[in-house]
């Protein structure tokens, strides 16, 4: 059975039990063990895979993609002051729907409405660069070309859009939001490079491939200063997982970053196998599937390579892989029978604020 604290004030309602009693249990149950009516560095729960969650979602993601793609169309009909004010229309109601879904408790189809504020912000500016005649010369005419193509004209929307997302998520501490800002930090990352190495339409994958690697990892020390305080907040309101998206993006541009580096050396690839265990054991110790499902197909990629490279004439090496193989799989019911233990000795290591609360 899954309660909230929606379920408490319905049971404070209906004079089963008083609000401090309810505020009581709440805080005992967000942290076990704890001394009633003390918040502890627990993240309170996210919301549940079900089915209204999942037509919140998809009715968001459905909404998203078509207000851009009526704003882009509607660019002719209106020109670039009539599509801004119809943006900022638009940006201002999500705005003011979202408080209205807060003040009811609704904090999923809030958190959706806020977001679909911040994706409007990057359409906003473009018209408002058009309309002034900033835009520089030479780039896309159609705001669709954002989410598809890279070009550095785009970090203005990009640096507004940051900017004002952050402002949005401190105004209304719904962590959906979050997801629009890491989107815009992968965004900035390929911008950025494909700008810095701007020669004419000259591309450089390599550098593109290294920038993405060090933004990645930037995203994910951002992410583990947000996890932080998070965990430590006192608020209700900032004890909720913030840091999610900023680990999803980050880990794929680190990881695609370092997966698409070419070595020559078998030491180097062993090394990147090293560096995928560390993710393994990593994402086991702060509670972060993330880097272990990544960690795991880094792993699994070095695999095939020894197998169609290196052993690929060896006979011996498919009995060698296929016990490799059950071992694994040994190691998975081992590590099942005492993964309390193996949590709890991993967190052992970490600095308070990191240890595992709420995996992703």
């Amino acid at each position: 059975m899954t309660l909230s604290q929606d379920d408490l004030q319905a049971a404070v309602q209906d004079g089963l039990i008083s609000a401090e009693q309810a505020r009581q249990l709440w805080s005992r149950w967000a942290v076990p063990g704890a001394a009633p009516g003390r918040p502890g560095p627990q993240l309170a729960r996210g919301p549940g895979f079900s089915f209204t969650n999942t037509l919140y979602y998809f009715g968001g993601m459905v909404a998203i993609g078509a207000m851009s793609l009526f704003m882009t169309l509607s660019w002719q009909a209106f020109g670039p002051w009539g599509l801004a004010a119809l943006s900022a229309a638009y940006l201002l109601a999500c705005l003011k729907v979202a408080d209205h879904l807060k003040a009811r408790h609704l904090p999923v189809p809030a958190g959706i409405l806020a977001t679909l504020a911040v994706v409007l912000v990057p359409l906003l500016v473009w018209c408002v660069q058009h309309a002034l005649g900033w835009w520089p010369p030479g780039g896309l005419s159609r705001y669709s070309a954002y989410h598809t193509q890279i070009n550095w004209r785009w970090l203005s929307l990009e640096f507004v859009t940051l900017a004002a997302g952050v402002v949005m998520l401190w105004r209304y501490r719904l962590p959906f939001m979050v997801m629009p800002i890491a989107v815009t930090l992968w965004y900035l990352s390929m911008d950025l490079a494909h700008g810095l190495m701007q020669q004419g339409e000259h591309w450089d994958f390599k550098f593109m491939r290294d920038v993405s690697l060090v933004f990645g990892i930037a995203t994910v020390a951002i992410a583990l200063w947000v996890d932080a305080r998070c965990r430590q907040a006192q608020e209700d309101d900032w004890r909720q997982d913030y840091a999610f998206w900023l680990y999803l993006f980050g880990t794929v541009m680190a990881w695609g970053g370092l997966s698409l580096r070419d070595s020559d050396s078998e030491l180097g690839k062993a090394l990147y196998c090293l560096i995928n265990l560390v993710l393994v054991f990593a994402g086991a110790a702060i509670g972060r599937r993330v880097f272990t499902v990544f960690g795991g197909l880094g792993v699994a990629i070095y695999l095939g390579y020894l197998s169609h490279r290196v052993f690929g004439d060896s006979l011996a090496f498919a009995f060698v892989l296929t016990l490799l193989g059950l071992g694994v799989v040994g190691l998975g019911i081992w590590w099942q029978r005492h993964e309390d233990q193996i949590n709890a000795r991993l967190a052992s290591w970490l600095p308070p604020g990191l240890r595992p609360r709420s995996p992703v």
